[in-house]
This record gives structure tokens, C-alpha cells and sequence, in this order.
């Protein structure tokens, strides 16, 4: 029977923690490590809705993409999202910034959804793991603000896409699943014409207009949960004496 520590040395492989960056949180964040697992629940983050389907589900391990501990606790009381795990006896690993910057991770999973070809990294992190940030890639013709807009929601399934055009036709794209606006610059410098992320804030709008780039929100939910089902495939195919399941639950609505 496989344990949380076993499950986390295949993801180890998959995205290595070495890869996360300095400001991340990730690994084995509650449990223990020798726990053997015969239930595993997939989801974007840990959610008292997440963790009421663990507990249904019969699941001794939640694998999310954000951390369940990411600022310093300086509590935890029965209302609080750690309490619940470690009430019930499960454990969460946290695969955040390095399941972004992994190959087949995150970034490479949204560039492939919406069609791009020919892939490289768009800002390089770590020079010494060759660790890229982002992607910057083709669409198989040019195409408008609009029509590409439109693209994005339909293959991401998204709540909503805002986004200024840029005035140009759109076929070099960058992308950084997440909050990633702060890759305009050097989107721009690598001649993208458009950049695909979230949260993107009224000034980065403002300032992609007046460069001529076409800058899209797709929602951060939307950009990254993408890879949970590409996720649970591979797990699935590795450990076997496993069942791993997916939650993509999020309250997050638009109207």
C-alpha cells in the first residue's frame, strides 16, 4: 500500500519541489507521512467543501495546487481548515509554483488548451534548474481580440474573460496560469501580441493597451485548474494500488 511520503516522491518526479519558488509553501503541509493511502481526492485548493468530499469519498490524502498553509498559523481552533484534516486524519501535499514551472505542468497544460504550438518559457526563474515561468507560443493562424477571447472561454470552460485589444492580430501568446500580469513586460519584450493570465489590475490594462499587446483575465480558478483531471490521469497511471478522484468545486460566479 502506497503512503503520503510514496505519493509525494512521484510527484516529486512529475514537479519537483526544488523547482518552487522562495515565497511558496509546498510539500507535505498536514499528516503524516507514513500514512498509507488508499483513497486520494485532486482539487485546486483545500476548501471545507473539498475536504467534506475527502471525508465521503473515504480519501487519507487531498493533493491541491494551492497551499493549504501559506502565511504562518498563529492559531488553529475547531473552524479552521486544519483542524478539520488533521480531525479526520488526512493529509494534504501542496504542488503550487513548481507544478507551474514543470514541464507538462500547469503553464503547459493552459498552452495546450488553447491551441498554442511550438512552446518555450516565457521568464526564466532559475537559471540553474533551467526553470521557466510562463509560456510563449503559436496559434495555428492569426486571429482577432474577440474571436481569441471567445477561444479561451470556450476551452478553459471559464466563468468569464475580460480583456483589452490590443489592435493587432493575435498569433504569438504568452500565457502564466494564476496571477500573472506582472509577465506583461517581458511578454512584450518577447514580441507576444497577446498575454493570457488573471487578476490582472486596471493600470496593467491601461499600460498593454497603450503598448499594443492584447492582455486577457481568464479568472484564476479558470487558468489553473485545468491540470487537476492531467493530474489524477498520471497518478493514476503510477500508483495503482490508489484511487485518486477530482473535486473542481469553486464559488466563483458571474453574471
Amino acid at each position: 500500500m502506497s503512503t503520503v511520503a510514496e505519493i509525494y516522491s512521484v510527484i516529486n518526479q512529475l514537479a519537483p519541489f526544488s523547482l518552487s519558488m522562495d515565497f511558496d509553501n509546498t510539500g507535505i503541509l498536514v499528516g503524516d507521512s507514513h500514512r498509507t493511502v488508499e483513497c486520494a481526492l485532486l482539487a485546486l485548493d483545500c476548501t471545507s467543501q473539498v475536504i467534506a468530499q475527502a471525508v465521503q469519498c473515504g480519501a487519507q490524502l487531498i493533493i491541491t495546487h494551492h497551499p493549504i498553509i501559506f502565511h504562518p498559523l498563529k492559531h488553529v481552533t475547531e473552524n479552521d481548515l486544519v483542524y478539520q484534516l488533521v480531525r479526520h486524519d488526512i493529509a494534504v501535499i501542496s504542488a503550487h509554483t513548481n507544478l507551474d514551472i514543470a514541464a507538462g505542468g500547469v503553464n503547459d497544460v493552459l498552452a495546450a488548451a488553447i491551441g498554442l504550438q511550438d512552446c518555450r518559457g516565457l521568464e526564466m526563474v532559475d537559471p540553474a534548474q533551467e526553470a521557466w515561468l510562463g509560456r510563449i507560443g503559436k496559434l495555428s493562424a492569426p486571429t482577432d481580440a474577440v474571436s481569441f477571447a471567445k477561444t479561451v472561454k470556450a476551452a478553459l470552460n471559464a466563468v468569464s474573460v475580460k480583456f483589452v485589444d490590443g489592435g493587432r492580430p493575435i498569433q504569438t501568446v504568452a500565457l502564466c496560469s494564476g496571477s500573472g500580469a506582472d509577465c506583461l513586460d517581458t511578454a512584450i519584450a518577447q514580441g507576444a501580441d497577446a498575454l493570457l493570465t488573471s487578476e490582472v489590475k486596471h493600470h496593467e490594462f491601461l499600460q498593454a493597451a497603450e503598448a499594443g499587446i492584447t492582455l486577457l483575465d481568464a479568472g484564476h480558478f479558470d487558468t489553473e485548474d485545468i491540470v487537476i483531471e492531467p493530474l489524477r490521469q498520471i497518478l493514476s497511471e503510477q500508483i495503482q494500488d490508489v484511487r485518486f478522484f477530482t473535486c473542481h468545486h469553486s464559488n466563483i460566479q458571474a453574471i
